[in-house]
């Protein structure tokens, strides 16, 4: 029996099944033994893939309950959630608005109009461009009055889709995990996770703090805000997830696995060390991570594996979260 049920909550379906886990069998040998599993959460049919799509799956459902007709979300200006938003609002029927933030200092070409962008506007999606110390919060607010006194209702779809709702998405992948590792006979010891908006760990952790594996089975690389907010920010939407399917289950000190270190300078600058992940992981097995959130987070793997915390022939599930048209709007720091 699963440990939680999650079907009396409204869901639009956007994925085709459970995602593929796969062995990077030509880079564990290269790594010394340890065998590193990725689970292919970018390899999904809407949008050009990603895992928003697991939280959007339940965020379009109560948008659909709630008869509302656009969606509305947030993101920086090369957002995979926002281009990923906007797709599947296309797919579900929904028109859609993203209010797109100029966070991370790039005024090229490439960043401004590529990649993703260029993606949202391909979908159908009216942008809206935003500088750095916009009144964010009171856009969105005036857009959702606009809408409503042309007669239509706008539904708002948080940063990242990092709510409980969205978060459940994620809840219900440890369970989708849980039977693989048993089809497959792999024992993870851990599963790895890119931090940004925190919803994909949130939402992973709540899943396995109802199962035996607990919480600290997850652990992630925060991308966006410093280990320690990332920790916070978890650890409250983890709690969040819980009151909605778990509400006697707690959440001990040491349960939210972050580490800090390998973020950089900031959300959306390069790092070589993620240029140097990207470039091994397409070398060695074809497979493309993102700039910004997998490719720093993988980069924080090949580090711990290297420095000894994962034993030969340990298992270790990598999740990877899509976000491949981000590559093209980070050429100059990719090219070569």
């Amino acid at each position: 029996m699963p440990a939680f049920d999650l079907s009396r909550f409204p869901r639009v379906p956007l994925l085709d099944g459970p995602s593929p886990v796969q062995e990077l069998t030509r880079l564990n040998a290269a790594l010394g033994g340890v065998r590193i599993f990725v689970k292919r959460d970018d390899f999904t049919s809407v949008g050009g893939g990603g895992n928003k799509l697991r939280k959007l799956e339940f965020l379009l459902g109560e948008a659909k309950a709630q008869g509302a007709d656009t969606v509305i979300t947030v993101g920086a200006r090369q957002s995979n959630h926002a281009r990923l938003t906007a797709a599947a609002a296309a797919r579900a029927g929904f028109a859609c608005e993203l209010v797109l933030l100029r966070v991370v200092p790039r005024t090229d070409e490439d960043y401004l109009g590529n990649g993703n962008v260029l993606l949202d506007a391909i979908f159908g999606a009216r942008i809206h461009d935003l500088g750095p110390d916009a009144d964010v919060a009171g856009f969105v607010s005036e857009r959702v009055a606009a809408l409503a006194r042309d007669g239509r209702k706008a539904y708002f779809a948080p940063v990242g889709g990092s709510n409980a709702v969205g978060c459940l998405g994620y809840a219900a992948c440890a369970l989708e995990i849980e039977e693989q590792s048993a089809a497959l006979g792999a024992k993870f010891s851990h599963v790895i996770v890119a931090n940004g908006s925190s919803g994909t760990h949130a939402g992973l952790a709540a899943g396995f703090a109802l199962t035996a594996k607990g919480a600290a089975f997850v652990k992630s690389y925060a991308v966006y805000y410093p280990a320690e907010k990332t920790r916070t920010i978890t650890a409250s939407i983890v709690r969040d997830v819980l009151a909605l399917i778990g509400p006697d289950c707690g959440l001990g000190e040491d349960d939210i696995q972050i580490d800090g270190d390998h973020r950089g300078e900031g959300y959306g600058i390069p790092t070589q060390d993620m240029v140097d992940a990207v470039r091994l992981m397409a070398r060695k097995e074809g497979l493309l991570l993102d700039p910004v959130y997998s490719g720093k987070a993988f980069a924080g793997l090949l580090h711990d594996i290297r420095r000894g915390d994962y034993r030969p022939g340990e298992c270790v599930l990598f999740i990877m979260t899509g976000g491949v048209p981000g590559l093209f709007a980070y050429r100059p720091a990719l090219a070569g």
